[in-house]
């Protein structure tokens, strides 16, 4: 069996590296389980892309489409010619897609329309906010899969209202928690905690990257005031993603304690996390490390794709209230912070799940 794993952005690049290692060693019981590996271009950025091949022990890519930049139609578009190409020249028996981004919407259609099966990592996640373009992402991708491979029961939930069989879903649990345990040794210090002179559990880390978030410059320098004022003047240290950093150089008074750095590598940003008093995010991978690291966490958004974080783990979702951030922290500082649990099967086993299935398909 032939499998073709596709990657396209940072996300992507998480969850597929302990995919990629269980699948290796499987290979060593069995001459029958190979793959290719697909790398779309989608974040070509190397802080964002080739660093995490590096520090995830990923092999290089046998081709990257280089399909990055345009708008998301464009990007769909290039991503879905130029996968094509690669899949008739390589025939895959499946097709493994993770998470929600482009990458993943683009490449399932390509392969079910090639006839190859199709196989997505973290299927069932809904948001049920079609504004969001990762739900539509992965909608379409769940209604062509052919083999549903879920983090949670309430994934599964989904996926069954919708109709699909018991038969074609799998829980196997979160590729994204394989990786934080087995990188746990290796987490590193980032050089600016100690040039800053911040020590452990006194900063509290922030990432921001939704259009709705960082569009606005006005929105965006009221989160961030909001923010530094309640945090009882600790230091925020921000990691600025390519399309924040647009906005910010447009913003003149950025707040004394806000700490701006570049774009992390795993390890430094997991020691981040891990180590900080909290995170707030509006992501919704990082809700699902915090909630392992046993880490508060402040999501901005209205709804969440994984709900586990918040009913289970350590997660609150706040909204899009600026209003509710003081309150937020003044839980957090009163030392009333909810005690978090890990969801089922969050056990850093999922890719082995995930292999031992794909090895018995017929």
């Amino acid at each position: 069996m032939l499998i073709t794993i596709v990657a396209g952005a940072r996300p992507n690049f998480v969850k597929i590296a302990p995919i990629i290692h269980a699948i290796d060693k499987s290979k060593k019981y069995s001459n029958n389980f190979d793959y290719r590996l697909v790398h779309t271009g989608q974040h070509y950025d190397k802080l964002m892309s080739h660093s995490f091949f590096q520090q995830l022990c990923i092999p290089e890519p046998n081709i990257n489409l280089e399909c990055g930049g345009g708008s998301q139609a464009e990007q769909t578009a290039a991503i879905m010619v130029a996968f094509e190409k690669e899949l008739m020249e390589y025939p895959a028996d499946v097709v493994l897609v993770v998470g929600d981004v482009t990458s993943t919407l683009a490449c399932s259609i390509v392969a079910k329309k090639l006839k190859s099966k199709v196989a997505h990592v973290e299927a069932g996640i809904r948001s049920f906010d079609l504004s969001m373009p990762e739900e539509i992402n992965r909608m379409v991708t769940d209604s062509i899969t052919d083999y549903f491979f879920t983090t949670s029961e309430t994934a599964n939930s989904n996926l069954r209202n919708i109709g699909v069989s018991s038969d074609k879903i799998y829980f196997v649990g979160n590729v994204m928690i394989d990786t934080l345990y087995a990188n746990m040794p290796f987490i590193k210090k980032p050089l600016l905690l100690d040039h800053l002179g911040i020590r452990e559990k006194q900063y509290i880390v922030l990432t921001l990257h939704r259009p709705d978030n960082v569009d606005d410059p006005f929105k965006l320098i009221n989160y961030l005031i909001a923010i530094t004022e309640n945090v009882n003047n600790l230091p925020v240290i921000f990691p600025v993603h390519p399309r924040t950093n647009n906005i910010l150089d447009k913003l003149i008074d950025i707040p004394e304690n806000l700490y701006t750095i570049d774009p992390q590598g795993y390890h430094e940003f997991i020691y981040l996390v891990k180590n900080s008093l909290a995170v707030v995010t509006d992501s919704g991978g990082i809700t699902e490390e915090a909630t392992v690291m046993g880490v508060p966490c402040i999501t901005l958004r209205d709804n969440t794709e994984r709900p586990e974080t918040v009913t289970i783990g350590t997660n609150e979702l706040i909204g899009a209230n600026i209003s509710r951030i003081k309150p937020t922290f003044d839980t957090l500082f009163n030392g009333k912070w909810k005690n978090g649990a890990i969801p089922d099967k969050w056990d850093g086993k999922a890719s082995e799940r995930i292999v031992d299935i794909l090895t018995q398909l017929p």
